[in-house]
């Protein structure tokens, strides 16, 4: 790194306006000086401008040949009457060409191992160690993964963790015992550890947690109290390995399930659907059921008969309506938003099953909630409801979960038709626009013109034939 000290001159300040005056629009501003009184260097890519107390900070990224070099940066700083350069490029020598001889997909495919791919840009590694610079293809994953993958071999370079936040590891059922063993004879048992081989558990990273040692974080926050039967689970090493006979164990496989769906939502591009610390409350009450308060923004799990925290598809569902709440104040507010709601609970349910499970005839993906419902059905498999039903509106029987099936069904046709990630993409942005008391007819279209506006009308047509396969449209 280089630090050059210079004295700032009206046309350093006069510059500085006028990259303040079009940033927002991302138009050229005029070049910045440098302590020689030249311009800014070549090969650089405005970034971002900020203003402090003693003046403004004008940051660039280094580019080669119009691709950014990874590390490389370029700043002004303009602070009274001084101002100074932080040149951070690096060098970059022997790169031949720009032209990846990798494509885009297959190198998503080649960091498939570090999660799905969330953004994948074209970079420039530059020289390290004598080596010449290369050309890599740089992968966000939904795990907070970053993964380099080079351009030219497809080999997996560098696997970076980009989380900040505290860490830490649990036991949970991924995403329930009759899932992951691929048996739907498992009961209950009373609670009892027995009842479920250990095979069931996986040990996975709780992430971004706040540090305190509870089950608290930047997508969930387990709100009970710290004494008491039901205590909040704590840890002094974030470490939450409990099994099934003990309380704590929902609390922590809740908090997986509700931090998992938020970062899958993310890996979408959506930063503001419910993107909060959503409050769980667990175990707090011995029915057998489970909800949303949207006066409370809190989820509430119960334990009767399974509890209900041990089965992670309960808890997606139960999201399902926090996210209504947070798209749409009021939503839920007439009998079509209502089935709306238990529909697309059921669908947030079965497409997050989808990412580590497999679809068989024991536990197909459009039977939700089988561990769950294994203390109140006799058949198998054991489904609170499905995803799949012949039910259309002519079937509706004004018991908006009954009716939330015709709903789901269209949902699933979607994801069927797309794949799970263009068809949550498309169902997300399209209930922005739900009116709190829509109705079906309404809603249907909606998601039409929103699968129009994403990606076209070909896609536009297979949304509509979905709701209008189950008589919506």
């Amino acid at each position: 790194m280089r630090r050059t000290p210079l004295i700032a001159s009206a046309a350093v300040v006069a510059a500085v306006g006028a990259l303040l005056s079009t940033a927002a629009t991302g138009s050229v501003a005029a070049p910045l000086p440098t302590a020689t009184g030249s311009a800014v260097p070549a090969d650089l890519s405005l970034v971002k401008v900020r203003q402090s107390l003693l003046g403004s900070h004008t940051w660039y990224a280094q580019t080669y040949r119009g691709v950014p070099v990874l590390g490389g940066y370029y700043a002004v700083h303009a602070t009274g009457v001084t101002a100074s350069v932080d040149d951070g490029r690096r060098t970059v020598s022997g790169l031949a060409s720009t032209t990846p001889g990798l494509a885009r997909t297959a190198a998503a495919s080649a960091a498939k191992a570090h999660g799905n791919a969330r953004v994948t840009r074209l970079v420039v590694v530059p020289d390290a160690a004598g080596a010449v610079a290369t050309l890599a293809w740089e992968v966000t994953t939904d795990q907070d993964k970053k993964v380099l993958v080079d351009a030219r071999s497809g080999t997996v370079t560098k696997v970076t963790d980009e989380r900040v936040l505290a860490s830490g590891t649990g036991k949970v059922f991924d995403p329930n015992p009759i899932v992951a063993l691929q048996n739907e004879s498992l009961t209950d048992g009373n609670n009892a550890d027995a009842a479920v081989p250990a095979a069931a558990y996986k040990t996975v990273t709780i992430a971004n947690l706040d540090g305190s040692g509870y089950l608290r974080g930047s997508f969930a926050t387990v709100v009970n109290s710290k004494k008491g039967k039901n205590a909040a689970a704590y840890s002094a090493t974030n470490a939450f390995s409990y099994t099934r006979s003990d309380t704590r164990f929902e609390q922590v496989n809740s908090y997986y399930a509700v931090d998992r769906i938020q970062t899958y939502i993310q890996s979408l591009g959506f930063t503001d659907v419910n993107n909060e610390a959503q409050d769980l409350s667990i175990n707090t009450t011995t029915q057998d059921n489970s909800w949303y308060t949207p006066s409370q923004d809190t989820i509430t799990v119960g334990t009767g008969g399974v509890d209900d925290g041990e089965d992670q598809e309960v808890v997606w569902h139960e999201y399902g309506h926090a996210i209504h709440d947070d798209q749409v104040p009021g939503f839920g507010s007439s009998s079509d938003a209502g089935a709306i709601g238990e529909g697309f609970g059921d669908y947030m349910a079965a497409t997050m099953s989808q990412a580590n499970s497999s679809d068989t005839a024991t536990t197909p993906w459009a039977c939700v909630m089988d561990w769950d419902s294994t203390s109140y059905t006799s058949g198998t498999p054991h489904c609170i409801r499905r995803l799949d039903t012949s039910k259309t509106v002519a079937n509706r029987t004004g018991e908006i979960h009954d009716d939330g099936e015709i709903w789901s069904h269209a949902l699933w046709d979607l994801n069927k038709a797309f794949g799970r990630d263009k068809a949550t993409r498309i169902i997300l942005e399209a209930q922005f626009g739900y009116a709190p008391s829509t109705t079906w007819a309404a809603a249907a279209q909606k998601t039409v013109d929103t699968a129009a506006a994403l990606y076209g009308s070909a896609d536009a047509t297979t949304t509509k034939a979905a709701f209008q396969a189950r008589g919506i449209l």
